[in-house]
């Protein structure tokens, strides 16, 4: 394990450009489809790394950042999947006679059963009584109060490597609030099921939210402990301070390495289909386009009412269910496309979205702006889409600030 202190490095990425520019060598070596390879011995996460993080743990007050894909392995065996072949961090830490004294929840809660944007509130865990305190409530950075008394703070949740995915952000924020306190802070790192690749527009400054506190791509390659290392060495903690960092690694992982994520990381990313179509499908979540939400193929397939349903063959109708109590369009017949049988993807793919622009008769239905800007960091993706700007065009206009962060994050990878 190393402290990662140091230096202090703020930039601003160059804007996005509507002319096609770049390393483009090095954007098809990142849309080609990775020859995924299962490790010769299973993935270790880093909360299996006990021997290397206890000592750390031992006699300390500590609070931990965790949800329910916070997870210790009983056999290391990646491929035994169940409740039966883990246990939750929590109850591997109180097992051992860490002090925990406060448990942090992100979006969707600490057993992560609230639907996307809805308001978590504070309370006690029923098995440990522990207090949950809800990042996702009345604030989104934990304050100083909040962390009286704790000694250093265990952050541990499974991202999927998606900016606009708000587990980053809590990391962020969290780091943030342990820099202020002089606390450290330790990250358990777990794999990246979207790691093998760079792609996407660039969030540009002032579109800047908890759907992306920093300039980098839509997908961004990196594990959460390789990011959190890149977020504390770039200065980009409020006014560029340092978090006394620890990152807990894997082993036996590359950014090459498949990875099926054996608890489902929020409500509506249900398997790995859904989690590697996340980043092209999700860009619907800033338009009037069911994505899936209200069926048990969330992200794998889209539709509206008010699309031609002459141009499909495909329909289903949105109802409510676990984590989407109110789906776009529930109770009525969407036409579009299922693509939960599409092979792993190792790009960001507009040809979705442009798809169904096409086929919107009244294009003042497609997109909700703000939320669409949000979700692409940029509203230049929205004015190319009604533009009619073809998607090869589109991914050009990338490719200047995806080769610049690339340059920055190589810095920070842990892993091949």
């Amino acid at each position: 394990m190393t402290f990662l202190s140091g230096f202090k490095n703020t930039f601003l990425l160059w804007l996005l450009i509507l002319t096609a520019c770049g390393n483009h060598g090095k954007e098809a070596k990142d849309s080609a489809a990775p020859d995924f390879q299962k490790p010769e011995s299973p993935i270790v996460v880093g909360a299996n790394a006990t021997e290397t993080y206890l000592p750390y743990l031992r006699k300390k007050k500590v609070g931990v950042v965790a949800n329910q894909t916070s997870i210790v392995f009983k056999d290391e065996n990646m491929e035994n999947k169940g409740d039966a072949n883990y246990t939750h961090l929590i109850d591997s830490l109180l097992a051992l006679d860490i002090d925990i004294k406060r448990v942090f929840a992100p979006e969707h809660g600490f057993r992560g059963r609230a639907d996307a944007g809805e308001h978590v509130t504070d309370g006690t865990d029923t098995k440990t009584g522990l207090p949950i305190i809800s990042l996702y409530g009345k604030n989104r950075k934990p304050t100083s109060a909040q962390l009286e008394g704790i000694d250093i703070v265990v952050f541990d949740i499974q991202d999927v490597g998606v900016r606009f995915y708000t587990y980053i952000a809590t990391l962020q924020l969290v780091m943030e609030a342990c820099a202020e306190k002089g606390i450290p802070i330790v990250v358990f790192d777990r794999p990246n099921p979207n790691g093998h690749y760079v792609d996407g527009p660039t969030m540009e400054n002032e579109h800047k939210g908890f759907l992306g506190l920093t300039n980098i791509p839509l997908v961004y390659g990196m594990t959460i402990g390789e990011y959190a290392q890149m977020i504390n060495k770039e200065g980009w903690l409020e006014k560029g301070e340092q978090a006394d960092l620890t990152v807990i690694p894997l082993k036996n992982y590359t950014h090459d390495s498949a990875y099926d994520i054996p608890v489902r990381p929020s409500p509506n990313l249900p398997n790995g289909v859904a989690i590697n179509l996340y980043p092209s499908l999700g860009l619907f979540e800033g338009t009037n386009i069911n994505a899936g939400r209200g069926t048990e193929s969330q992200f794998q397939r889209y539709g509206a009412p008010f699309l031609d349903s002459t141009a499909y063959d495909f329909s289903y109708v949105p109802k409510a269910n676990f984590g989407s109590k109110k789906p776009k369009h529930m109770g009525k017949k969407c036409f579009g496309k299922d693509l939960s049988k599409l092979p792993r993807m190792s790009e960001v793919s507009l040809k979705w979205i442009i798809d169904a622009y096409e086929n919107t008769k009244d294009k003042g239905l497609f997109f909700n702006t703000n939320g669409f800007t949000k979700h692409a960091g940029t509203e230049k993706l929205q004015l190319q889409i009604e533009a009619g700007v073809n998607e090869q065009e589109i991914k050009k206009s990338w490719q200047k600030d995806l080769n610049k962060f690339r340059e920055i994050r190589s810095k920070y990878l842990i892993y091949n």
